[in-house]
């Protein structure tokens, strides 16, 4: 390890730490410091969120050393957690926070507990070849899409801060550091429960569940509610996703949270031009996480979580076909969720089973003409979304089905308002907003910061953000920057 190590400075912050994961047994993380850097410089900090989190002394000279490792604030517990996970559908046995630290955990002004954690702060005993360390891309990335996936109203990790740490990543070639500062309502994973299952460890796996029960579903009573109560979760967030457009990239059961929110975005996207196997993700190339895909995926993901809650039961052979049926009911969950979230881009409030006729139909003429997923259903509202069609005879055919649906409405436009966005950030103003931050203009990265606080408003400052990309600017592949 160079530079100077990390310890505690006297400082005016102060993070109102409760933590609780660190009370759980050894062998569930690895003690960790961050690896200090050689510069830190403070890129952004999320000062509505900080008040959220109890945190004060935003105005302390030392915030960029504090989030980027080199300082440690008083009360903080940092650690490294274990997990397992199914990456591409192949089972790993320890993975872990190969490249994270949890500083601990404060519960919020507004109740709610959670995690802390820096991204890119160095290795730790589970980085396996990496170098702990992250690029500026993918912290910039991570940053402004998971702040707008929050104002879209989508559950997710939330960025707390960034910061530049003046030392160079070597990826295919050498890329300015960064850290994030990263804040969730626990890092509990498909995975963390795999881990303790494949393991035999009964006890860590009912600690676990324990744990787990008492921080995000204290109404479950058993495994099997637990399951319940995750599945109904995941099912509403991937629904929400699909209504945006939106493509995680890589659902791995190690990426897959526990509370419902979404988490590591890695390359993730939204799509410009609807079709539903639109891939981003390089890694994914045969398709595994497209974006029509996401919904059978997340069951897939389901599936594993039973299985390593069965040996939680009683009779674990006996519960094999109860759990198998709960987590063969997952699909009409994700049904339901998609009809209710398209039916309301449409402007129907209460659908009906012949409904999903009616939006599959606008769909399918959306792939044909390649519409613009954001903007045609956004263009409902003020009668544009015709101008997405080169030859709109089909799309007026469907409009006559359409307005006379919902006649019987008392607010479609209303409706359709709050579920339509006016922005998404859109790969092409991402990538254009890392290469302006790498060349050391952050006023890019301002400015659509500014734009998705407020994506359902329509904004005249911003509406040039609305426009797809021009063909030389479509991106074609996105990447995770481990």
């Amino acid at each position: 390890m160079s530079g100077p190590c990390p310890y505690i400075w006297p400082m005016t912050l102060h993070i109102p730490f409760d933590n609780s994961y660190a009370a759980l047994p050894d062998s569930f993380y690895a003690r960790v410091r961050p690896e200090p850097v050689t510069a830190p410089s403070l890129i952004a900090i999320n000062e509505t969120l900080a008040r959220d989190l109890g945190i004060d002394g935003l105005d302390d000279p030392n915030l960029a050393a504090i989030f980027a490792g080199n300082a440690i604030p008083e009360g903080a517990s940092p650690l490294a957690q274990l997990y397992a996970g199914h990456q591409f559908g192949q089972y790993n046995p320890q993975l872990g926070d190969g490249r994270a630290v949890l500083l601990g955990e404060t519960v919020g002004r507004d109740g709610i507990r959670r995690d802390i954690q820096l991204k890119g702060s160095g290795r730790t005993p589970f980085s396996r070849m990496g170098d702990g360390r992250a690029w500026l891309g993918p912290v910039l990335r991570e940053y402004v899409i998971s702040e707008a996936m929050h104002a879209l109203g989508v559950p997710t990790t939330r960025a707390l801060a960034a910061v530049r740490t003046g030392d160079r990543v070597v990826r295919e070639q050498p890329l300015p550091g960064a850290v994030l500062t990263r804040v969730a309502r626990s890092h509990l994973r498909v995975g963390t429960f795999q881990v303790f299952a494949a393991r035999g460890e009964a006890q860590a796996l009912q600690t676990l569940f324990d744990y787990a029960v008492a921080r995000h579903y204290p109404e479950a009573t058993d495994p099997a509610t637990f399951l319940n109560a995750v599945m109904r979760r995941q099912a509403a967030l991937v629904a929400h996703w699909l209504s945006l457009g939106f493509i995680h990239g890589v659902m791995n059961t190690d990426n897959c949270s526990i509370s419902g929110e979404t988490i590591d975005y890695g390359p993730c996207a939204f799509m410009d031009s609807y079709h539903p196997e639109t891939v981003y993700s390089s890694i994914d190339r045969y398709g595994r996480y497209s974006y029509a895909a996401q919904a059978d995926i997340i069951v897939w993901n389901m599936a594993q979580l039973a299985t390593a809650l069965l040996s939680l039961m009683p009779d674990p052979e006996a519960a094999v076909e109860p759990f198998t049926a709960q987590v063969h009911a997952m699909p009409d969950m994700i049904r339901a969720e998609w009809l209710r979230r398209f039916a309301a881009k449409i402007g129907i409030a209460d659908p009906k089973p012949e409904d999903a006729a009616l939006i599959g139909d606008l769909m399918t003429l959306m792939q044909t003409a390649k519409a613009d997923f954001t903007n045609t259903f956004r263009g409902l509202i003020d009668g544009t979304a015709r101008d997405q069609f080169a030859d709109p005879t089909g799309f007026d055919r469907w409009s006559n089905i359409w307005q006379d649906r919902i006649k019987s409405e008392e607010d479609p436009q209303g409706l359709m308002s709050a579920a339509n966005p006016v922005l998404i950030p859109r790969n092409h103003q991402i990538e254009a907003m890392i290469a302006a931050s790498v060349a050391g203009d952050d006023s890019l990265f301002a400015r659509l910061m500014s734009a998705y606080a407020a994506p359902f408003d329509a904004n005249p400052d911003f509406e040039d953000l609305r426009l797809p990309p021009a063909p030389e600017e479509v991106v074609q592949a996105t990447f995770c920057g481990t």
